[in-house]
């Protein structure tokens, strides 16, 4: 199978095609310093509203963020300068040196999480063990906690209060606010009892100190964070992989001579020389030499494609036994692995409607949270029994600690990534979240037949001639028509008759009529070749006996054009376009997901229902025009059906577009491909069936994970403000609350995880 490299709409770094004005600039970019989902909500909310920006979108899980801005009223500079100001980086320039960059901050940032945990733990283990098993055993184990737990909350938790105090300066706030309010009171009131003992003992009550509890916090959460680092690069382990197979050096002709060069220093038209088991660096077409082409990470196909001279061939996919060398004619970002990178990222930088009430409920979260654990310690302090203001601070601590809505944040993006980059690897490529998030509900398929059932590469199997003795006068105007023609059908014929050895002529006046064929005038004759709706077009009447012969082509599933001078019939030609062998397996796959499936073809009634009746598809339109696809996808959903079109061609675009789901096969046209929200690399009808499921799966591990972290929210939050305590006298201990908040992040985490080894 042959890919096509195809352009993507709103790309990033670039401008906007489909807006008015130039100046619109859709980007994705890498951000720096997001700690915790709450980050996303919180550079949303500060960048949204600055004058130029019309979009803005952030994506915790995968550290980027989408920005949609008009760059005569703001510039991306600016827009970097105003995240600097609470607290983040966004990082822009040359894509592939950028996330080289990113994927250092992200190795440094594990390490010192890594470094971070391992320090905290040391110092917090002792203070632990005294605090819980030492508690009377010598006069001094106050001053001791305090020594141990000040490198803990200066070195080991110090980023959770300068956030903090970075977000309070703007009247914002995130989990590190929690994080730095809970800890921060825990360690003051220790401090205080620690240095004036004797102002609560002359009170009559006990100068507790809750050293364990902030330090056993900020070592918890680190724990969380540091595992939840590991788990969010296993959840965008499909972009590394991709980038990971492009070559850093490439062997290019220069001077006559071979010579090694960085990739990033190819020129297009420069002749590159690939050797045995090396990967392709650049998209190209084959010189000289012969190989098999493993091309699984584009298509997903794992069957290596044999190439010669001629041939495409494409970056990231691995030369297996003979050497090649190639002309480069796509080079950087222009490759169709880069684009599929961009893809990827755009589609998981996406949001689905799902997550919007998740990003509502995040937005006012925090201070929700810090005004429940006020009122819970306000109560406590009133009401609740002695030790009054130890119960009060304990319960504030508790709750500020508990509430992360961490989970809540993580569980639709950590799933979308995962799914997105599942489907990626099998050759599903999902323009956005919003198509993924419809797939699962299609109830309506629409097929294209010539490229998508069938194998699109029809073959001449029948010519009839009105008079022999203008065979190869005419034999030479068909050619030189279907040679200036782009449908298969014409690309057929004009095969044909090159193997022929025709040479075609010259002729005037080309015109393709869209759904019908083509015209032309030579030797001031009209001439024409098309269907049978063209001769009616120019009030040709078809011979009867032609007419017959028709008939019985069409009986076995041939289409039929007609070629016409003046006012008569010339000839007759048969096509034949061969059913891919999974298109039967495939429409039972469908048909078993509770899904009609509807046949579209511009061919005729007759072959159109043989081949229907081949592949088992009950309902079918033929003769249609491009517009009449479109038309027909708006008649079904004014019935209430969620339609998903199928095509590849660029009479499906506009049935692509309108449908609620696009799907576009991957050796298509480019505007089949920019109209879809789903491209099937693989042109095989089996992966309609799988991305159908993927959606499922995915939408599925969404909803358990917002249920989750919901729940969570629920049920921790009353507990941790004491609602136990009057009906069992149970009171949650700072420390477990910290341990259960890392554990719902990760919890949340873990199950979308386990999309990776799902089968689909």
């Amino acid at each position: 199978m042959v890919v096509e490299p195809f352009k993507l709409i709103n790309d990033k770094n670039i401008m906007n095609e489909n807006d008015n004005s130039e100046s619109i600039i859709n980007g994705n970019y890498k951000v720096v310093g997001m700690t915790c989902a709450a980050c996303a909500i919180s550079l949303e909310t500060y960048l949204s509203p600055l004058n130029g920006v019309e979009q803005v979108a952030v994506n915790y899980p995968n550290q980027s963020v989408v920005i949609t801005f008009d760059s005569r009223l703001i510039s991306l500079e600016t827009i970097s300068t105003k995240a600097k100001e609470i607290g983040y980086t966004i990082m822009f320039g040359e894509v592939d040196k950028v996330n080289i960059e990113f994927e250092l901050i992200e190795q440094k940032r594990l390490k010192e999480l890594k470094a971070k945990l391992i320090f905290s733990t040391i110092f917090s283990v002792p203070i632990f063990v005294i605090s819980m098993f030492f508690m009377d055993a010598f006069p001094y184990k106050n001053w001791l906690m305090l020594a141990l737990s000040i490198p803990v909350m200066t070195w080991s938790g110090s980023e959770f209060y300068v956030i903090a105090w970075r977000k309070a300066k703007h009247f914002s706030a995130n989990m590190d606010t929690l994080v730095a309010l809970s800890t921060g009171v825990a360690f003051l009131f220790s401090l205080f009892n620690t240095i004036f003992p004797h102002y609560l003992m002359n009170q009559g009550l006990m100068p507790h100190v809750y050293y364990e509890s902030a330090v056993i916090i900020i070592t918890l959460i680190l724990l969380g964070r540091f595992l939840e680092e590991k788990a969010k690069q296993k959840t965008s382990s499909v972009i590394k992989k991709l980038m990971g197979l492009k070559p850093k050096q490439v062997t290019a002709i220069r001077n006559g001579e071979e010579v090694v060069i960085p990739t990033d220093e190819i020129l297009k038209g420069e002749l590159i020389v690939v050797k045995p088991g090396e990967k392709l660096a650049v998209d190209g077409r084959v010189k000289n030499g012969e190989s098999f082409v493993d091309e699984s990470s584009i298509t997903g196909e794992p069957i290596p494609v044999a190439k010669q001279k001629g041939a495409t061939v494409f970056a990231g996919t691995i030369n297996q036994k003979g050497s090649l060398r190639i002309i480069a004619t796509k080079v950087g970002s222009e490759t169709l692995l880069s684009q599929i990178i961009k893809l990827v990222e755009q589609a998981q930088s996406s949001k689905p409607q799902i997550q919007k009430l998740a990003d509502r409920v995040a937005g006012i979260f925090v201070p929700v949270v810090m005004t429940i654990a006020l009122i819970s310690a306000a109560i406590w302090y009133i009401l609740g029994p002695e030790p009054l203001f130890t119960h009060a601070t304990i319960t504030l601590i508790t709750v500020l600690i508990i509430a992360c809505p961490c989970a809540l944040g993580l569980a639709t993006p950590t799933a979308l990534m995962v799914g997105l980059g599942k489907g990626a690897e099998q050759g599903i490529l999902i323009k956005d979240a919003q198509v993924l998030e419809t797939a699962y509900k299609i109830d309506t398929l629409i097929l294209d037949k010539t490229g998508t059932i069938t194998e699109g590469k029809p073959k001449v199997t029948d010519i009839f001639w009105v008079d022999e003795l203008q065979q190869e006068r005419f034999s030479k105007i068909i050619s030189a028509i279907e040679n200036q023609s782009e449908h298969p059908i014409a690309e057929a014929v004009s095969a044909h008759f090159k193997e022929l050895g025709v040479e075609p002529i010259l002729i005037d006046g080309f015109e393709s009529v869209t759904g019908m064929g083509a015209k032309c005038t030579v030797d001031n004759m009209d001439c024409f070749i098309g269907n049978s709706r063209f001769p009616n077009l120019f009030h040709v009447e078809i011979p009867e006996q032609i007419i017959q012969q028709s008939e019985k082509l069409k009986s076995e599933a041939k289409t039929v054009i007609f070629f016409g001078v003046g006012k008569k019939i010339e000839a007759m030609i048969a096509v034949s376009d061969r059913v891919k062998n999974s298109s039967m397996e495939a429409v039972r796959e469908i048909h078993n997901q509770n899904i009609n499936i509807y046949m579209l073809t511009g061919d005729n009634e007759q072959t159109a229902a043989v081949i229907a009746k081949e592949v088992g598809i009950q309902h079918f339109k033929a003769n249609m025009m491009p517009a009449d696809k479109g038309l027909f996808v708006q008649q079904l959903q004014k019935e209430g059906k969620i339609v998903a079109m199928v095509g590849d061609g660029i009479n499906d675009a506009h049935a692509l577009a309108q449908a609620d789901v696009g799907i576009a096969m991957g050796s298509g046209a480019d505007i089949a491909m920019e109209s879809a929200g789903i491209t099937l690399m693989h042109s095989d009808l089996m992966q309609i069936s799988k991305a159908i499921k993927l959606s499922k799966a995915t939408m599925k591990t969404i909803k358990q994970n917002l249920f989750w972290a919901f729940i969570y929210n629920i049920i921790a939050i009353p507990i941790a403000a004491g609602a136990l305590y009057p009906i069992s006298g149970f009171l949650l201990n700072p420390m477990i609350a910290g341990a259960a908040m890392s554990m719902s992040s990760i919890s949340v985490l873990t199950n979308s995880l386990r999309l990776k080894r799902r089968k689909i």
